[in-house]
């Protein structure tokens, strides 16, 4: 590789600003496209040379050309030849240190795969800054794509930077990388930089790098080498050692080759087999030279710059020349140095790969299903699958392959078909599935999986599993599954007759994951019907011990949570979730499905407990640059804390959510938090478009009718108009009676307080100020949701004024203002002060100054000792901006030092 970087400055340019993003803490994606031989490996050596002189650590891996054979080969790679602090730090993370050699599998206990993903974002955020490098993105495994993606979406506020590299003339209309990344090059997080060829300047001036040259053979190597670098580094070495120049760069290649002893050249063919990289004593081997001839041969190879050496071993200089050789070999060569490596080498993806090559079917099949067991175990279920099929193809031509591999082609489908499923590939697993034996296990995975594809015949599969339970164990699994697949459907009734005998069969067999399954599909069943306490008992009994199972274990973990918080029960809610995410953490879940959920619902308990803060602080990972709809929902929830505080985030928020509207659930988190921020903002008319546009497609008697019919109120009062207040009551009416099974009882304290306040906001809207309906609603949030209860004290101290109550109105004003102020609730404060001064309660009017909420705010953090900073920071915004507001409350409070608007602030209440 030459030293210098020619011709390539505005793509180094982009790329280092996605660096500089990293080291602020903004982490970002870069992936380098471009022809082989164009200089993409080139340019992201100075990026990490960049990356290293600022501080960053570096993970640099490795794809192969054996494609989906060896699971996460450039993670693997990246950390075996990690500096030592790096290494030490994976050491933490148990679930990585199996992808390198000597190190035992970590037993599974479910979502190896999340698990994995987990603990390299772990890695990740242990080390940061870091920037990880995957160059040959072409020949990435499955696995290693997923990990991209995953990286590319959860990577938000680290100091992580991602660089990849691909070759663009690889990728043909098929290949598995093109929709890759026609999905990551959506995301904000990722920047593409294609790299074309070099100017006829520009590679003038690289070719004059490499040494001398006369103006006829510069003029010569411009022009054949059509703006590619390797092509002309070619060119130029043919040059220098007199050979003559054929056409096309393969033949180019060749010519070097070709000037090799013959030694020389039978080692360079059997490096070229074993592909870019070979360990010295296996290529020895593999040469069947003596140790003295095969040393002067590969001293020769580097010498004339075809492999360099590689730790211990040796690596094509460029990946072209390694096709290019391999490409020469003769069918029958092809086949007997394959067929060698095969005899020498252990690793069952690379055994499968060199037998295939070298039509040893018995032994690829035999290896293709080894490779598969050891892609279960390190969590890489695409390539499992991938393995077995391979398999699958090959037993027919096999003699005698059940004895072969241990067990019968029908089990190894059915494991194959399971894979499919954990890769995210539901209907590959049904399609599988369908062609097998109906044996109750087919079966009851089938109904599984159907059911978790919303796809018909879920039921009908669930209930074949159970009649054809060969075994107590298997009657249990098929039972727990089949009341699953009940839950929703219109014979949910039968449910509770279901879970009670798959109980029965799972405790006197023993089958705990069964028992756990059955228990938790019985609590959401009766949680449904109103009894929470017999829910509640139901997930403590699935919750006292392991199932054996990560994804059922956090599962129960979650709905116990999410039950105790819809019951109000805040404290008890909080400890059971914040053990669901201690778990989550320490098996590297933190973003698994359950994982995630754990993190919301947390969120959730802080923001109604009143600990902002907190809750401020848990949303700052709910990454505002979003890509998925998944993602857009979790982003969703950090609404709820930046509307009510009025955060600058809100805006730029909403706009990224704005494309997953169409789905129900973003839609009605963000747009309903939309709604609100257009109130208190004074749009009530775009607000209630917000409302209406959430609640169409909305069922009837669904509960979240209720917060939003209580906002689209809140609009219509705003507005002076009641048409349309009628229909939002019937309809928040219906949740309550009804529910979505219309069956009532169903909702919680929150539900409850929501009921109320659309009740006294229905009278709002007809002019009522009812003091006792606002009571009721105070009453109500009184179950320990701050915020609400602050917002109902401010609607009931207007209908107390209403009312001529002067003194009850001020003191409810006071303390809806005391929690407003302790929450930095900056809306809600402005809207209070109005009011205070429109009624002249003491510490509104002229008592205030004038002050805006966010001016009170400022003045708290200044009587704090607080520097203007130190504030900037507290509240997330410029320190300039911290500037304007101070000078602003010296003017206004008529004081002209920091020290004198704190005693002109305590004076007038401002502190409280």
């Amino acid at each position: 590789m030459n030293g210098l970087l020619v011709g390539r400055s505005a793509e180094l340019a982009r790329l280092v600003r996605v660096l500089q993003s990293a080291a602020e803490g903004m982490a970002g994606v870069a992936l380098v496209g471009g022809d082989a031989g164009i200089g993409k490996t080139r340019l992201v050596a100075e990026l990490v040379s960049e990356a290293r002189e600022r501080g960053f650590h570096v993970l640099v891996g490795q794809c192969a050309e054996l494609g989906d054979s060896l699971p996460y080969l450039p993670l693997a790679d990246a950390l075996r030849g990690a500096e030592p602090a790096v290494r030490e730090a994976a050491a933490a993370h148990p679930m990585l240190g199996q992808l390198l050699p000597g190190t035992e599998s970590v037993p599974s206990t479910g979502l190896t795969q999340q698990r994995l993903f987990g603990s390299l974002l772990g890695l990740l955020a242990d080390i940061q800054p870091v920037l990880f490098v995957i160059e040959d993105l072409h020949w990435a495994d499955r696995s290693t794509r997923d990990l991209l993606v995953f990286l590319s979406r959860m990577v938000q506020s680290e100091r992580v930077c991602v660089a990849g590299t691909y070759r663009t003339d690889d990728l043909h209309r098929r290949h598995p990388l093109r929709s890759v990344l026609a999905e990551l090059k959506r995301l904000p997080t990722v920047t593409g930089v294609e790299l074309g060829p070099l100017a006829s300047g520009d590679m003038s001036d690289y070719v004059a790098t490499l040494g001398e040259v006369d103006a006829q053979e510069l003029g010569v190597i411009v022009s054949r080498a059509d703006g590619n670098p390797f092509y002309a580094e070619e060119l130029f070495a043919a040059m220098a050692e007199g050979d003559s120049l054929p056409d096309g760069l393969a033949s180019l290649l060749m010519t070097r080759v070709e000037v090799l002893s013959e030694a020389g050249q039978r080692v360079l063919r059997a490096a070229a087999v074993a592909g870019r990289r070979v360990e010295d004593e296996l290529l020895r081997e593999v040469s069947g030279l003596p140790l003295a001839e095969f040393e002067e041969a590969v001293r020769e190879i580097v010498s004339r710059g075809l492999l360099r050496v590689d730790g211990y071993g040796y690596a094509f200089r460029h990946a072209l020349l390694q096709e290019a050789v391999y490409t020469d070999l003769l069918p029958g060569e092809r086949t007997r140095l394959h067929a060698a490596f095969a005899r020498l080498l252990t690793s069952p993806a690379e055994l499968a790969y060199h037998h295939l090559a070298g039509h040893e079917l018995a032994g690829a099949l035999s290896a293709s299903v080894e490779a598969g067991r050891l892609a279960e175990r390190l969590g890489a279920p695409a390539e499992a699958h991938s393995h077995y099929d391979r398999a699958l193809g090959l037993w027919d031509r096999v003699e005698g392959a059940a004895d072969l591999v241990g067990e019968s082609r029908e089990r190894l489908a059915f494991r194959s078909a399971v894979m499919a499923a954990d890769s995210g590939d539901n209907h590959r697993a049904a399609v599988q599935l369908r062609a097998l034996p109906p044996t109750s296990e087919v079966s009851e995975r089938l109904a599984y999986y159907l059911y978790e594809a919303d796809q018909p015949g879920a039921i009908a599969a669930a209930e074949r599993a159970v009649e054809s339970a060969e075994d107590q164990a298997a009657l249990a699994r098929a039972l727990a599954t089949h009341a699953r697949t009940l839950l929703w459907s219109d014979r949910h009734r039968d449910v509770e007759a279901v879970t009670a005998r798959a109980l029965e069969t799972a405790r006197a067999a023993g089958v705990r994951d069964a028992e756990v399954g059955a228990l938790l599909s019985l609590a959401t069943y009766v949680e449904l019907r109103g009894d929470l306490d017999k829910a509640h008992e139901l997930i403590e009994t699935a919750s006292a011990e392991g199932s054996g199972d990560l994804a059922m274990d956090l599962r129960a973990r979650f709905h116990h949570a999410r039950i105790h918080y819809e019951q109000g029960l805040l404290a008890e809610a909080a400890e059971v979730a914040d053990d669901g995410i201690r778990v989550a953490f320490e098996t590297g879940l933190k973003w698994s499905t359950y994982g995630t959920d754990l993190r919301f619902l947390r969120f959730l308990i802080h923001y109604v407990a009143g600990e902002w803060d907190q809750a401020e602080a848990v949303a700052s990972g709910f990454g505002t640059r979003v890509g998925t709809l998944p993602e857009a929902i979790l982003s969703s929830f950090a609404l709820f804390i930046e509307v009510a505080r009025d955060l600058p985030a809100v805006g730029e928020r909403l706009s990224r959510l704005r494309p997953f509207w169409y789905s129900e659930l973003a839609a009605y988190m963000s747009r309903g938090l939309a709604a609100e921020h257009a109130l208190w903002h004074g749009d009530p008319a775009a607000a209630l478009d917000h409302v209406r546009a959430v609640m169409a497609p909305m069922v009837d008697g669904e509960a979240g009718v209720l917060r939003m019919a209580a906002i689209g109120l809140w609009a219509l009062a705003e507005l002076g108009t009641t048409e349309g207040a009628d229909e939002l009551r019937a309809r928040a009416r219906l949740a309550v009676d009804s529910g979505p099974t219309g069956e009532p009882g169903h909702l919680g304290p929150e539900g409850l307080a929501w009921a109320v306040r659309v009740e006294a906001e229905w009278h709002r809207v007809h002019g009522r100020l009812d003091v006792e309906l606002w009571r009721r609603v105070v009453e109500a949030f009184d179950f320990g949701f701050v915020y609400e209860v602050a917002r109902a004290r401010w609607r009931l101290a207007e209908a107390l004024l209403a009312a001529g109550d002067r003194d009850e109105a001020q003191a409810q004003w006071a303390l809806a203002r005391e929690t407003a102020g302790k929450l930095r609730a900056a809306p809600l404060e402005n809207a209070l002060l109005e009011f205070g001064r429109r009624a002249r309660f003491g510490g509104g009017g002229q008592g205030d100054g004038g002050l805006t909420a966010r001016e009170v705010e400022v003045l708290r953090l200044v009587a704090e000792g607080l520097t203007n900073r130190e504030i900037a920071e507290r509240l997330f915004i410029a320190q300039k901006t911290v500037s304007v507001h101070v000078s602003n409350i010296l003017g206004k409070l008529e004081v002209s030092t920091r020290t004198q608007a704190a005693a002109a602030g305590r004076q007038r209440g401002l502190l409280a």
